[in-house]
């Protein structure tokens, strides 16, 4: 096998939600450099990366053979994680192809691919569960660990498996974006009695770079992760523990879901970027159905025991995670959990970079 110890990453989707913890926990002890991808280096986001140190920006689209060619010729390392509410299912696979493809041509030593959960192999392909941007990524992970058994001993490679965001339950333009109804915080979303695995972005700071850190372990890994398994009535619950305010779950039929708040974007595409007449495009409708229903059906899972081997420190129930996001918005003086819910803040913040391109981002 080759040596896999690596110094300066290419990272794709360095700008995203997932992609700031992710430099941070590369770049913080200054063990590697990043070479951050990103169509805007003069960016409210770049600008983030950039107070970061040790990083370093290509200015281009993932979606452009020649930037990434020169992207990965620049480094020895890789962190792939391409924004599918961007590409569209289809253009997204291609193009993780071939970022796969000319990582190995340029002489990347170690691949880590931004990956979800391949839901319609994990409910024994049942449309019901269909769910495009997580079927994609999870296609191409397949892929990538099948060519890792040939190419191991050119470039290892490893497949990093998140999910929801926990942050996404109190930001705006999100599938789960909360209300305030009458005092009372409010999810109305299709979950049943299912459960979410949803992702701390603070840990994905640590699993990415345990990933580098551990190649030799790591290569041809799934490493799936998440907080815990969480329900919306406890999440509601543990809300009131600890803010102190009132807060509900309310389970909400999946058309009565499509005909409130998401009404607009139902029947858009589910990929800004991707073309409404081809017939593989999937609707914001059809692909959030999947979605719901996998969490619902309680489809997904994680091996918990795994990640706490791995991460002894993770955050490990929505108590912690919530009581932690509460007093980081009280310590940087913008207010805890309350705060951040109402509309008035909900308006101006979303943790998705998607949400703050307002669905007109370019390839």
């Amino acid at each position: 096998m080759a040596n896999q110890n690596v110094s300066r990453i290419f990272v794709v989707g360095a700008t995203g939600a997932q992609g700031l913890p992710v430099v941070r926990g590369l770049v913080g002890d200054s063990s590697y450099a990043v070479l951050a991808l990103t169509r805007d280096a003069g960016s409210a986001r770049a600008n983030a990366l950039r107070e970061m140190g040790d990083v370093d920006f290509h200015e281009g689209s993932f979606a452009d053979e020649h930037v990434l060619r020169t992207g990965l010729r620049a480094c020895d390392g890789a962190y792939i994680n391409i924004d599918g509410f961007n590409a569209g299912e289809k253009t997204e696979m291609y193009w993780a192809i071939r970022c796969y493809e000319i990582a190995l041509e340029e002489g990347i030593k170690f691949l880590v691919y931004g990956n979800l959960d391949y839901t319609l192999k994990k409910a024994r392909y049942d449309s019901r569960f269909r769910t495009g941007h997580y079927d994609g990524k999870g296609r191409i992970g397949e892929w990538i660990l099948m060519q890792n058994e040939l190419n191991g001993d050119r470039m290892g490679s490893a497949l990093f498996t998140t999910g929801p965001y926990m942050e996404m339950a109190f930001s705006a333009r999100t599938p789960m974006t909360p209300t305030v109804e009458d005092g009372i915080v409010t999810w109305r979303v299709p979950l049943g009695d299912g459960a979410v695995a949803h992702v701390a972005l603070e840990d994905c700071a640590y699993y990415a770079r345990w990933l580098f850190d551990n190649a030799a372990r790591a290569n041809g890994m799934n490493l799936e992760v998440a907080i815990e398994q969480v329900k919306y009535a406890d999440l509601a619950a543990a809300f009131e523990r600890v803010t102190g305010n009132r807060a509900q779950y309310v389970d909400t039929p999946i058309d009565v879901y499509f005909d409130g708040p998401y009404k607009q974007v139902a029947d858009r595409p589910a990929g800004y970027n991707a073309d409404p007449n081809d017939k593989s495009t999937m609707s914001f409708r059809d692909n959030f159905s999947g979605f719901w229903n996998q969490w619902k059906h309680n489809i997904i899972s994680r091996d918990y025991a795994l990640l706490d081997e791995i991460h002894p420190q993770r955050i490990r129930t929505i108590d912690e995670w919530l009581q932690r996001e509460d007093q980081r918005g009280r310590d940087a003086g913008i207010g805890g959990l309350w705060e951040k819910v109402q509309p008035a803040y909900l308006q101006k913040h979303s943790i998705l970079k998607l949400g703050e391109d307002g669905g007109r981002g370019k390839l």
